[in-house]
């Protein structure tokens, strides 16, 4: 999952990357590698463009939604619920940051280990400053 608009860039810049990875493997196959070795460098390019793609599909269609309800079937998709909802809600890490009284680096922390260190006060002070944004 992207969390920020940089890891947002760089997976739009690797799957340009990907793409022409697979446009050049398709022009000219690597003929010194054995046919099961060729479709499995394929198969391995093409399903990383596949979900760098998804990524940025999911990144994209969540920075325009405006979406106001975590829908959760679960607790342990909380932390994701969470991220998903700051891209909503248009607000940058940094910009929770500062609205939790934390500096960036800290949420970036939280983000990136599912808010595994962050205790249950902290979560729903997130939680809190998300939904008053979407409000």
């Amino acid at each position: 999952m992207i969390h920020n608009e940089r890891q947002y860039r760089i997976s739009k810049s690797e799957a340009q990357k990907f793409k022409a990875a697979l446009e050049k493997f398709e022009a000219e196959p690597p003929l010194h590698l054995h046919p099961k070795l060729q479709k499995v460098q394929y198969d391995a390019l093409y399903n990383q463009h596949l979900e760098l793609l998804e990524d940025i599909t999911e990144y994209e269609a969540l920075a325009g939604s405006g979406r106001q309800l975590l829908n959760l079937e679960a607790l342990l998709e909380l932390p994701q619920a969470l991220v998903q909802a700051r891209i909503a809600a248009g607000l940058t890490q940094k910009e929770l940051a500062v609205r939790l009284g934390l500096k960036e680096q800290q949420v970036q922390r939280y983000e990136a280990s599912g808010y595994q260190s962050a205790n249950l006060e902290r979560v729903l002070k997130v939680a809190q400053v998300l939904h008053r944004q979407s409000a």
